[in-house]
């Protein structure tokens, strides 16, 4: 049963990591028109207990996307610039919705495999009844 537990906390772990994925990607979405705001970004992490991996995953640190900011011409707009220019944000909303896409089916396929491993434990449990 114990490679049963294994599983099912590694899918638990990489549905964390999606959910944390997509948090991100939908305060890019939400801030894709603020202006002076950068695209954040994050990566997983393999999860280490006594020196050896675990299967599991997390989400590493947050970063800031560094590319350049979209310079907007609005000489109404409040942060103008003395030649009407402003810094828009550097969020492509193509990408985000991409990122969301990949992160809610790998969300969907960690669940299955969860799914997968309880009715394998229920069905061992079952036997072990008989």
């Amino acid at each position: 049963m114990d490679g049963l537990h294994n599983s099912t906390s590694t899918s638990a772990s990489g549905m964390r990591a999606q959910a944390d994925r997509l948090r991100f990607v939908s305060e890019n979405i939400a801030n894709a028109d603020t202006p002076g705001y950068r695209r954040k970004m994050t990566t997983f992490e393999a999860v280490v207990a006594n020196g050896r991996e675990t299967g599991q995953v997390r989400t590493g640190p947050v970063e800031l996307d560094q590319s350049a900011l979209d310079r907007i011409h609005d000489p109404s707009h409040p942060m103008a610039d003395a030649k009407g220019y402003f810094d828009g944000s550097n969020v492509d909303l193509v990408m985000e919705i991409a990122d969301a896409r990949e992160a809610q089916r790998s969300y969907e396929a960690n669940l299955r495999m969860f799914d997968q491993a309880r009715k394998m434990r229920s069905s061992l449990l079952e036997l072990l009844r008989r």
